[in-house]
């Protein structure tokens, strides 16, 4: 029976064309420095006494790692620390954040998005180690890589080890773009002297963050990397084989981080960055943008990676994502950012063609735009973006006035690379 059986399905296999044939080599599973770490034991923090600098992100599959260490042999949690957003990723941007205590385990949480945005000799006091496991997105001004650098600078402060477990970038490691930080414009969404899309892993930060004095006090810092297994710098977010957690209320999914570190420019105008919807810095739109001249605009110029389609949308009080959004229960009118191609799409580029496309068109209509200037000198790392933009320049010249030093970054960084 079982070979009539055979005989009939070798019969039907052959009445369609073969299919092709399979990738003899599938790509593995990223396997983040948080795993690495579980897989041996945690055995490098064995008889150490940790603190835990991490967000609702850290987790090995679907197991946070405040549990996975606090169930450690040999290993003591004494303290947690959380970023911007919180410890469970649940605070609005810019909402300040609250110390408190981990209801699972007891263990005292202290917040660095507040008051507070570095680890104080109190809240560091028995603590032999912090470890850091935040997934970052690769833009400078998002704030976990600034948390990363401040605690740093305590550690090295009190004698404290600091340990990296290493994450992808999701934008992948080759892609570098956009104005270095300049010194007058360090904050808090720029710490240090990068491009807005640095290309970089948190890992490969630190250790070039203290390799290269790009903060004060590091000379003495006890770094450890527990670097990634499987991951190549040509490797975006959805290669990687590991499932998206949204790394903060309105970075819902890759296509979002993946468009941020240009539509993130607009938080810097009166124009909403779509906030306050479910497609936030994928919608971009004013009252008096006339959205299908912007998307005919943008389409015209054939941004890598990228169609633009019009929008009408609606900015509303959305808990947990936007409380008070910009341009709230106001009807504005404007563009949708659709990726065709992610691996092409080069954000930073094409948030200044936004920008600039915006500000003609506001121009002609005598209505402001760049509303926060020294916002956004903070967010580009200059002064001199608006300044070409109110001299006339075009997007090709901005873009161009970055070449010279993100390719002297690129020489500075190499290294640092472990991938």
């Amino acid at each position: 029976m079982r070979l009539s059986l055979l005989a009939a399905l070798i019969l039907l296999a052959g009445c369609d064309p073969a299919p092709p044939p399979a990738d003899p080599t599938p790509r593995p599973v990223v396997r983040t420095g948080a795993r690495v770490l579980a897989d041996r034991q945690f055995e490098p923090l064995a008889g150490r006494r940790v603190g835990l600098i991490v967000n609702h992100t850290a987790r090995v599959d679907s197991v946070h790692l405040i549990d996975l260490v606090a169930a450690a042999p040999d290993v003591e949690l004494v303290a947690l620390f959380g970023p911007e957003h919180g410890l469970r990723g649940e605070a609005d941007a810019g909402e300040t954040v609250e110390d408190g205590r981990d209801d699972r385990t007891g263990v005292p949480i202290y917040s660095l998005y507040g008051d507070t945005r570095r680890p104080t000799a109190e809240m560091l006091d028995g603590v032999d180690v912090l470890v850091f496991d935040i997934q970052d997105i690769g833009a400078r001004f998002y704030t976990y890589i600034s948390t990363m650098a401040l605690a740093m600078q305590a550690a090295a402060e009190h004698g404290i080890a600091f340990m990296v477990l290493d994450r992808p970038n999701p934008l992948g490691g080759t892609y570098v773009s956009g104005f270095m930080l300049e010194p007058e414009q360090t904050s808090f969404v720029g710490q240090f002297p990068i491009p807005i899309a640095h290309g970089m892993t948190v890992g490969e930060l630190a250790q070039m963050i203290r390799g290269e004095g790009l903060m004060d006090g590091l000379e003495t810092l006890d770094l450890t990397v527990i670097p990634m297994e499987h991951w190549s710098r040509s490797q975006q977010w959805p290669d990687t084989g590991l499932e998206w957690v949204p790394t903060s209320p309105n970075i819902p999914d890759f296509e979002t981080a993946l468009i941020y570190p240009g539509a993130c420019f607009i938080e810097a105008t009166a124009a909403s960055e779509g906030r306050g919807t479910r497609e936030p810095f994928k919608l971009i739109g004013a009252p008096w943008v006339a959205a299908q001249a912007l998307a005919d605009t943008l389409n015209g110029r054939g941004l890598p990676g990228l169609r633009f389609e019009p929008a009408t949308f609606t900015p509303r009080s959305i808990e947990g994502m936007a409380s008070s959004p910009k341009l709230q229960d106001q009807e504005v009118h404007g563009v949708r950012f659709v990726v065709t191609d992610r691996q092409a799409v080069r954000p930073v580029e094409a948030g200044v063609h936004l920008l600039e496309a915006l500000y003609r068109q506001s121009q002609a209509r005598a209505v402001p735009l760049i509303t926060r200037p020294a916002w956004l000198a903070r967010l580009t790392g200059t002064e001199r973006l608006l300044a070409m933009l109110k001299d006339g320049a075009t997007p090709e010249a901005i873009i161009a006035a970055w070449a010279d030093e993100v390719e002297a970054f690129r020489r500075q960084r190499a290294p640092y690379l472990l991938y």
